[in-house]
């Protein structure tokens, strides 16, 4: 590993005069917080805020928040952020808003009241609905690049008409947010991507998907470029114009400046997301990735491959809950009291195996264990299982590019973990670049708000030039890891062999 240096805020490669060259207010809503930031083109972060929005969990896969929660944190962090940028958050000439992508809920278009809770990304509750429509899985992927799986939003949005109201609308949580905000019925397309309800190559609604959903009547939001004027807001205190709009991991595949084929990024949050750009055309490859929208600006589309591993964090905290640490700040110092993981295996699938596998019903296994087995095996097994789904996302990206990833950019917290990043390095046999810059997501969003002020600029003006603070070399050969990954794979084989998959896979037209 390179020595690890903080690098500061480098200012982007142009700072325009007019409003585009003024602060911009980037609000990242996430799965557990928002995080805000108040971004200057020349002096970059000059003001911070958080607010916790935690879901709740619950048996049979219920995940949900109360939107009042979500808006809240929405609220409370982006006015800590100008407040905190004190004369900078006085000039701040626009709002950037990233969002969780999948999460949905019903509400009333009228009064923008909510009709149920928002129900999360990782909701497992559509898994029925899902084996209902399989017949017409093969058909969804080619229409949308989706596969058919509950952590997408289409299935949640059917779930809730059949089981929770018939009344208002059913949309993503960014559309309800927008509402909240501005007035405005809109979501963009990258996230409108994450529905499986969008034509991947048109960008638009699909009628067909809708039908398959039973979603053929529903009022959905217009769909908008990920920059441009929205509406506008007095929510954080002055009018200001929203002007950029994404899912989160897109954002951070735009802030980490992988915007050509060939790189990829992976963001470690509560789950880990490696995403792959692949230019103007959708790449529907055979490899298990998600083909989906990177961005569209200006009305061009741009694609990239996405990959999942549902949990990451949300894994370590479990370990903290039986505890075996205290925390994320554990993983280093627990881990490196042993060698290596004692021969045990760890297979994190707490909430499922999402790409390439699409088995949202298996559960995690741990293998291995003995007598002499202690925490630091344990910590060492979790970081190899995280680290190894990562490696299989990075090879299927790979063989849907046709060539190798020529690097892999990483962020989120637990990035800070030197033992998880070695680990990743050593199995994925390439180095690994760890951002800089903490809260990619929120700068991603902030990027977009500045091209939606100003449309004469380019992606690669308003997006600050990649620096790492540390990068990870590999320091075991390539027999080792081959090893090491094959033990998982096994591991994966057996969890797969015990549990007969529902059919998702069969071709149909869709119902009448």
């Amino acid at each position: 590993m390179s020595p690890a240096q903080q690098t500061p805020f480098s200012p982007v490669h142009g700072s325009p005069a007019g409003p585009a060259g003024l602060p911009v207010l980037a609000v990242d809503q996430g799965t557990s917080a928002t995080k805000a930031l108040v971004i200057c083109p020349e002096r970059g972060v000059v003001g911070t805020g958080t607010a916790p929005a935690p879901p709740r969990y619950a048996s049979g896969g219920l995940v949900e928040v109360d939107p009042a929660v979500l808006l809240g944190s929405v609220l409370d962090a982006g006015r800590q952020a100008l407040a905190d940028a004190g004369d900078a958050g006085r000039r701040v000439a626009a709002v950037g808003l990233a969002n969780q992508g999948e999460t949905v809920l019903a509400w009333d278009p009228d009064t923008g009241t909510p009709l149920t809770d928002a129900i999360v990304w990782q909701d497992r509750r559509a898994e029925s609905l899902c084996t209902e429509l399989a017949p017409w899985a093969g058909r969804l992927r080619q229409l949308t690049g989706l596969p058919l799986d509950p952590y997408f939003a289409a299935p949640k949005m059917a779930w809730i008409r059949r089981r929770l109201t018939r009344e208002g609308v059913v949309t993503t949580s960014d559309s309800w947010l927008i509402h909240q905000l501005t007035g405005a019925f809109v979501t963009d397309a990258a996230t409108a991507g994450r529905t499986q309800l969008l034509d991947l190559d048109t960008a638009a609604w699909s009628p067909e998907a809708l039908d398959v959903f039973g979603l053929s009547g529903e009022r959905l939001p217009r769909v908008v470029d990920t920059a441009g004027p929205v509406g506008t807001t007095a929510a954080f205190g002055p009018e200001l114009p929203l002007t950029g709009l994404i899912v989160d991991q897109q954002a951070a595949l735009l802030a980490q400046d992988v915007t050509g084929p060939g790189s990829a990024k992976c963001t470690y949050g509560t789950g880990a997301f490696l995403l792959a750009q692949t230019g103007d055309r959708p790449r529907r490859g055979t490899s298990g990735l998600v083909s989906c929208v990177a961005w569209r600006l200006g009305g061009r589309t741009s694609y990239c491959l996405d990959g999942q591993v549902y949990t990451a964090a949300s894994a370590v905290r479990w370990l903290t809950g039986l505890g075996v640490i205290s925390g994320a700040a554990d993983l280093d110092p627990v881990g490196s009291a042993v060698p290596d993981s004692g021969g045990v295996t760890f297979v994190p699938a707490l909430a499922g195996l999402a790409a390439p596998w699409w088995r949202g019903d298996l559960r995690g296994s741990l293998t291995g264990l003995g007598l002499q087995t202690g925490p630091g095996h344990l910590v060492r097994a979790l970081c190899e299982g995280i680290a190894a789904q990562v490696v299989e996302l990075a090879d299927a990206a790979a063989a849907d590019l046709g060539a190798p990833l020529t690097d892999l950019r990483v962020d989120g917290g637990l990035t800070r973990s030197a033992l998880l990043m070695q680990t990743q390095a050593d199995l994925l046999q390439r180095p690994v670049e760890v951002s800089a810059l903490p809260d990619a997501t929120a700068l991603g969003a902030g990027a977009l708000a500045r091209l939606g002020l100003d449309p004469a600029l380019t992606p690669e003006e308003v997006v600050p030039p990649w620096r790492p603070s540390a990068v990870y070399e590999p320091r075991i050969g390539a027999a080792e890891a081959a090893e090491r990954l094959g033990a998982f794979r096994s591991a994966v084989a057996a969890l797969v062999d015990r549990t007969p998959p529902a059919s998702h896979d069969k071709e149909a037209a869709p119902p009448a």
